[in-house]
């Protein structure tokens, strides 16, 4: 099943319902920390917390802010 974070809904189809919050798990993450995620609209697969900044993996591999 394909999951898609709030914020692809919002941008996108705010009538869809989202699995979950990018800011929200970003939020809960210790400094230089991260968590497997997948967003099917966005594409990334990780969220992370580098250095206070919220950072995305993307399937190339590249982290993006």
């Amino acid at each position: 099943m394909a999951d898609f974070s709030k914020q692809w809904c919002d941008a996108n189809d705010p009538d869809m319902p989202h699995d979950f919050d990018i800011m929200e798990i970003f939020n809960r993450l210790s400094v230089n920390a991260y968590e497997s995620w997948i967003c099917e609209g966005y594409g990334f697969g990780a969220i992370a917390n580098v250095n206070g900044e919220c950072m995305l993996n993307m399937p190339n591999g590249k982290w993006v802010s």
